[in-house]
């Protein structure tokens, strides 16, 4: 957008030299090197103040994340209890339910099952 080459710079020296005149341009140079290092030093300053804000902006970004992260460890943590819990229970259950039954793979039957007559069901009394 400005575009200051050398030509330009030589005649803003002249004409500077010509209206200010030679006793007085070395205290004008240096109080122009002041104000343009303290131009420089405000915008460093304020580049670096940005910079601090989007570090910390990608800090929070990474906590939050972090946050969720931890919450769905969690939650897998408390299903994978959860899951236990339920196959504890129904090992117990099953076991209870053998104990109650006897069916214990030790267990034998002992008397056998009467077969079933494909008839009629009634019983039959003398007549």
């Amino acid at each position: 957008m400005f575009d200051i080459g050398f030509f330009e710079l030589v005649v803003i020296g002249v004409v500077t030299l010509l209206v200010v005149g030679p006793e007085r341009l070395p205290g004008l140079a240096r109080t122009a090197g002041r104000w343009v290092g303290r131009a420089r030093r405000m915008a460093a300053n304020l580049k670096a103040e940005v910079d601090r804000e989007i570090a910390a902006e990608e800090l929070k970004r990474h906590l939050a994340k972090q946050a969720g992260i931890d919450s769905v460890h969690e939650i897998i943590e408390q299903t994978q209890q959860t899951g236990a819990e339920i196959d504890r229970s129904l090992n117990d259950t099953a076991a209870t339910a053998a104990e109650s039954l006897d069916l214990s793979p030790t267990a034998t039957k002992t008397t056998p099952e009467a077969p079933h007559s494909s008839g009629d069901h009634e019983p039959k009394h003398p007549a």
